[in-house]
């Protein structure tokens, strides 16, 4: 039993698919410290996000919320004033609070500095507003809580790691709380290319690819190298800053959470790299170690954004509130048995206005039928049938079974759910629109349900 608060650190990526890790089938050796990290720890094999965009994403995050509870859901958009996020309560709690790397939680005109209202309450600052477009893989440019500009030298991945590695080492005598957040392996958008590190080998032209890129292709042809030498360097930095935590002799103290905002399907969905209800989009990687979490192994139950912040809060012994949507994983690392959720709700905004719902074999979403001014839109009173996957049979989500007869009983029941998903975050039932009917051909369904 650690004799002391333990510390809290997030290593947050930017746009990192769960198929680009160890443990979840890469054959790359891209990860080979989260691979470890979570076979010592505990591995969240369902993680999903709430939102597949990154501001969205961020706020659920903060907050524990869902992005329509929070007011943001879309990008430029800012929490609603009042909304407390981690960092307060850890403040409140004795802990020096610090934020390092990309933030994308202030209004549009704030691209690098970002005024003190606008911080979600983090003592320490050394961050960019929208870090996409105020720096680039060589060229990295923070400003700290008294609004100078820093540019940190090397790699971008190394320099918010290196600033890391100083801040714990500055506060190893506090109980702190660090989010280190990354861009990588997000695209830079001027140029719209995945720059890894110079010196990346990249990968054979005939080397291994998730099988929805394989099919579907895309951008990935061109892009996926670049993006899995960023991949590999954000897991060596996680090395390193494991190293250093076991260097100050840390690390049993110290509770990190490594996960990502969202993932990246290389333009085969839509005409960007997320905002979708397939896996690439929203199913990401994660795990935990240090105190409460060595040693836990697998959850294969479903893990949302929204339960972060809760679980962190109870890591730490601190309460959590109870207005947040989430979940603490505690008490369900100690009893695999309670009952927790069996689907899980990702709300879709941008591309289009959507709700999805993941269970362990379906996969259903809806949108609203007119996406004019989809960006002014946070939910809708009418859904259409968008898609229906089969990931027992169809895991890459390459054939869309919506509006088939056969399958007419499956999407009556997900649909149900979906229903309860969304009124537990405070939206009003909508109605729905079924998909054109498809005759069912050689398709047969008995379909018994799945329970609640």
């Amino acid at each position: 039993m650690t004799a002391r608060r333990p510390n809290v650190i997030v290593f947050f990526t930017d746009q990192q698919r769960h198929d680009t890790t160890g443990v979840h089938g890469c054959p790359l050796d891209l990860t080979p410290n989260f691979d470890r990290m979570a076979v010592r720890g505990t591995h969240l094999v369902n993680n999903f996000t709430a939102q597949p965009v990154c501001a969205p994403a961020r706020a659920c995050m903060q907050t524990g919320l869902y992005a329509t509870q929070v007011n943001v859901w879309r990008n430029g958009m800012t929490p609603v004033r009042g909304r407390r996020t981690m960092a307060d309560h850890f403040n409140d709690a004795g802990y020096h609070t610090g934020y390092i790397g990309k933030w994308h939680l202030a209004p549009r005109e704030h691209f690098g500095a970002v005024p003190p209202e606008y911080r979600g309450g983090y003592q320490s600052w050394l961050a960019a507003n929208v870090l996409e477009n105020v720096s680039d893989a060589y060229e990295t440019h923070l400003w700290d809580e008294q609004g100078r500009r820093h540019r940190l030298p090397g790699y971008r991945v190394d320099a918010l790691t290196d600033a890391a590695i100083r801040h714990i080492d500055v506060h190893q005598r506090d109980p702190f709380m660090l989010f280190l957040s990354f861009l990588e392996p997000h695209h830079q958008n001027h140029r719209d290319n995945y720059p890894a590190p110079v010196g990346w080998p990249g990968c054979r032209g005939d080397g291994w690819m998730p099988p929805d890129l394989v099919a579907l292709r895309g951008s990935a042809p061109q892009h996926w190298p670049g993006y899995c030498g960023m991949v590999k360097r954000l897991d060596e930095a996680l090395g390193r800053m494991l190293d250093a935590l076991r260097s100050l002799q840390l690390l049993d103290d110290t509770v990190v959470l490594f996960t990502s905002d969202h993932g990246n399907h290389f333009k085969t969905r839509n005409d960007e790299y997320k905002r979708s209800c397939h896996e690439a989009s929203i199913r990401t990687p994660a795990a935990l170690c240090g105190p409460g979490f060595d040693g836990r192994g697998a959850v294969t139950q479903f893990v949302s954004t929204v339960d972060f912040a809760p679980t962190l809060l109870d890591a730490a012994g601190l309460p959590v509130p109870p207005g947040m949507s989430g979940r603490s994983l505690l008490p369900l690392l100690r009893d695999r048995d309670m009952p927790w959720r069996d689907d899980i709700l990702v709300q879709i905004s941008e591309s289009q206005t959507g709700r999805t719902l993941r269970t362990d074999r379906w996969k259903y979403n809806v949108r609203r039928p007119d996406e004019a001014g989809t960006e002014e839109a946070a939910g809708s009173d009418v859904y259409v049938d968008d898609c229906l996957f089969d990931l027992e049979a169809d895991p890459w989500e390459l054939t869309n079974l919506i509006g088939i007869q056969a399958f007419a009983e499956v999407v009556s029941d997900l649909r149900r759910r979906l229903v309860r998903r969304m009124t537990e975050t405070g939206e009003a039932e909508p109605r729905f629109i079924d998909a054109p009917v498809q005759p069912s051909g050689q398709r047969r369904m008995e379909y018994p349900g799945e329970s609640d």
